[in-house]
């Protein structure tokens, strides 16, 4: 790991960047554009962003993580309806995404590797788990930026890991730890994996189990400690359970076999070598003033490298 994420204090930012890149298209007016009229609102959405997270977090280290393959091959061998509603017609596994945003997505990257941003994706897995191999193996604090309620499995008080779920924006978040989980879910953050396993999600194409749904997950789960352990009472004929309910997690044993591999983020993604450090002024000057120039970049950019000059 690099010299910034052994437990310094203002620890790791961890970007679920395309949870953050669409929620920046979406709440940015298509009416932002570069000078020959293309639409960069996800572009100056992201680096608006960054900057409000690097000033309310003041981050030391800091890191996009990418989606190098959004669905992977492997978890649809499993759950072969696995985020296929998002998949295009007729297409083998490309990822439906709207037509002006595509576009933006290189311009970015290239940013962000321009400003010294790190980028990290890994074939065959998903920023989540690159966010989980990260977020393992950080010594100090840890906060993860993303709309994803998946990641609430990372969370870890006594490690210091949080998620910053952003309900409008990124300035106003809520700040995930084990009480708010418990709370919000009645599940343990450890637990959360397998809740989410039983109560499926459609956003997912995760069936769950029929006829449980978030509440009756939660109550199992707490009853029974784990996915095993609702499995076990569902075989055990003296076990509480309902006939309806032990014949309903029955039927869905073959989803439940392999739903957990689907819905566990991975914590051991192989890596490259790379520099977590808040940048503090441009890897590429050159290159970021003609990226600027061409994309009309103009007061998103400035703030961002404004932000991050002044973290120090």
């Amino acid at each position: 790991m690099t010299e910034a994420m052994d437990g310094k204090p203002g620890g790791l930012l961890l970007l679920d960047t395309a949870s953050l890149y669409f929620r920046a298209y979406f709440g940015v007016p298509e009416s932002v554009r570069a000078p020959d009229g293309t639409p960069v609102n996800a572009v100056r959405g992201l680096l608006d962003f960054i900057a409000r997270l690097v000033a309310d977090h003041s981050p030391a280290a800091l890191v996009a993580c990418m989606d190098a393959d959004w669905r992977p091959q492997w978890r649809v061998d499993l759950i072969p309806s696995y985020k296929t509603h998002r998949v295009v017609a007729d297409t083998a596994g490309v990822e439906e995404v709207p037509d002006t945003l595509s576009p933006q997505v290189p311009v970015i990257e290239a940013v962000l590797d321009a400003v010294g941003i790190p980028r990290l994706g890994a074939a065959g897995y998903e920023a989540d788990d690159v966010i989980g191999t990260l977020a393992s193996a950080a010594a100090g604090p840890v906060a993860i930026v993303t709309g994803d309620r998946d990641l609430f499995q990372l969370v870890d008080d006594a490690r210091g890991v949080r998620v910053l779920y952003p309900r409008k924006g990124v300035g106003d978040c809520d700040v995930v730890d084990e009480e708010l989980i418990a709370e919000r879910y009645g599940v343990r953050a450890g637990q959360y994996a397998d809740f989410a396993a039983l109560r499926g999600d459609p956003s997912d194409g995760l069936p769950g189990v029929k006829g449980i749904g978030e509440k009756t997950a939660a109550q199992l789960i707490g009853d029974y400690g784990d996915l095993a352990g609702v499995r076990a009472a569902a075989a055990d004929p003296f076990s509480k359970l309902t006939p309806a309910r032990r014949r309903n997690i029955a039927e869905a044993a073959a989803y439940l076999d392999v739903a957990p591999t689907v819905v566990e983020v991975a914590r051991d993604v192989p890596l490259p070598a790379f520099d977590a450090t808040l940048p503090h002024q441009p890897a590429d000057p050159a290159a970021l003033e003609e990226l600027a120039r061409r994309w009309g970049l103009g007061g998103s950019l400035s703030r961002l490298l404004d932000t991050l000059a002044a973290a120090r």
